[in-house]
C-alpha cells in the first residue's frame, strides 16, 4: 500500500495545539509496510481514560479546546488521528481505506496501548468507527458519549427492497450536480427534500476539484474560524494527493442498503441493544446531517436510559469547535453521574 506521510513542518506552531505527538504501527491490509498513526496522549497516565475521536474531514486538533479542560479535571485523553487524517499516513488510493479497515485500524491502536475502561467520546465518523470498536471490544469500554454521529444500518429494510432503493439512490446520486463550494453544497443538502440530501455531501467530497478542509468546517461551524485556525485544519493535506482519505469517507457511509458493512452495523446494533453501561447523547440543535439520530440511541440502548441526555444549543456539525465548553461540562456531569 503506497502511503504519504505529512512533512513535520506543515504543523509547526499551530494555533493552540501544543501536545506532543505520539505514534503507534498499524498493520497494512496488503500485507506491506505498517502504517503510523498519530494519537495524543494527555493528561496523569492514572487518570480515568477519555478516547476523543474525530470524523471527516477533521483531525485530532478538532478536539484543541476540550483536551485542557478535561485534563484540569484529572482525566487522561488519548485522541488519535484516523488512518489519512491529521498527522497519520495516508495511503494515495481512494480503495485502500475501507469502513472494515478503518475499524481494524482503531483496534489496533487500542491493543497497542492496552487501553482500558474507556469513556468513549465520538462525534461524526468517530462514532461509525468508535461503536463499531465498541461492540466488537466491549470488556475495554466503560461509558459512550456520543455526538452528532449515527450507526446506519438500512434499519427495516430487506429482501427486494434492498436492491430497489440502492439502485434508486445510485441513479439519484448520478444525476445531481458536483458543487465547487462547501456553501453550495449545504445549501443543495438542506433543500433537498428527495430525502436523499446526504448524497450532494458525498458527491462534492468525491469530485469538487478543490476540497479544502478549512471551507468544510467553517461552513458547519457557522463561518467561525480564524486564518490560524484554518491554516492548521488544512495542515495535513498539502496537496490533493494527500486527500483520498478525506475524500473517500463519505463514501463509505453505508446509507445504502446493499453496502457491504450493514451486516457488520447490524450486528454492532445488536450489541448495542443489550448495552448496560452508561450511555450519553450530547448532539447539538443544529446539524443538519445527524439530526435525529439520538432518537434511536435514546429509545433503543439500555444504558441510555434515565440519563440526563443533552441538546447542546447554537452549534452546527462540529460542536467541539463551536461549542467546546458546553460538550466538555455535559461529558464531565455524565462521567461523575456514571462513576467507574
Amino acid at each position: 500500500m503506497q502511503s504519504l506521510r505529512t512533512p513535520d513542518d506543515r504543523f509547526a506552531n499551530l494555533d493552540g495545539y501544543p501536545f506532543t505527538a505520539r505514534y503507534t504501527d498499524v498493520p497494512d491490509p496488503d500485507g506491506g509496510d505498517d502504517l503510523r498513526m498519530h494519537y495524543l496522549d494527555e493528561g496523569p497516565d492514572d487518570g480515568e481514560l477519555i478516547l476523543c475521536l474525530h470524523g471527516q474531514p477533521t483531525w485530532s486538533y478538532l478536539y484543541r479546546f476540550m483536551i485542557p479542560l478535561f485534563v484540569a479535571e484529572g482525566y487522561r485523553v488519548v485522541a488519535p488521528d484516523f488512518i489519512g487524517f491529521g498527522k497519520s499516513d495516508k495511503p494515495v488510493r481512494r480503495s485502500d481505506y475501507t469502513y472494515a479497515r478503518h475499524v481494524a485500524w482503531l483496534k489496533a491502536l487500542l491493543k497497542n496501548l492496552d487501553l482500558q475502561a474507556i469513556t468513549l467520546l465520538c462525534q461524526d465518523w468517530g462514532g461509525l468507527i468508535g461503536l463499531r470498536v465498541a461492540s466488537e471490544m466491549p470488556d475495554r469500554f466503560a461509558r459512550i458519549i456520543t455526538a452528532n454521529t449515527g450507526l446506519p444500518d438500512a434499519a427495516g429494510i430487506e429482501g427486494e427492497k434492498v436492491a430497489e432503493i440502492s439502485d434508486r439512490m445510485r441513479a439519484y446520486f448520478e444525476s445531481l450536480p458536483v458543487h465547487l463550494t462547501a456553501p453550495d453544497m449545504g445549501a443543495a443538502m438542506i433543500t433537498d427534500k428527495s430525502g436523499m440530501g446526504f448524497l450532494h455531501w458525498v458527491k462534492f467530497c468525491a469530485e469538487t476539484p478543490q476540497l479544502r478542509v478549512s471551507d468544510v468546517v467553517s461552513f458547519s461551524s457557522g463561518g467561525s474560524l480564524g486564518d490560524a485556525q484554518a491554516a492548521a485544519y488544512d495542515a495535513p493535506f498539502p496537496e490533493d494527493d494527500y486527500m483520498a482519505g478525506a475524500r473517500q469517507f463519505p463514501s463509505l457511509v453505508p446509507i445504502m442498503p446493499d453496502n457491504p458493512a450493514i451486516a457488520a452495523n447490524r450486528e454492532a446494533w445488536k450489541v448495542l441493544e443489550s448495552w448496560q453501561k452508561p450511555f450519553f447523547t450530547a448532539f447539538s440543535d443544529s446539524d443538519p446531517v445527524t439530526a435525529g439520530a439520538h432518537v434511536r440511541f435514546q429509545e433503543t440502548v439500555p444504558g441510555a436510559k434515565n440519563q440526563q441526555h443533552v441538546t447542546i444549543e447554537g452549534a452546527g456539525h462540529f460542536l467541539q469547535e463551536q461549542a467546546p465548553d458546553a460538550l466538555a461540562a455535559a461529558a464531565l456531569q455524565f462521567m461523575r453521574d456514571n462513576p467507574l
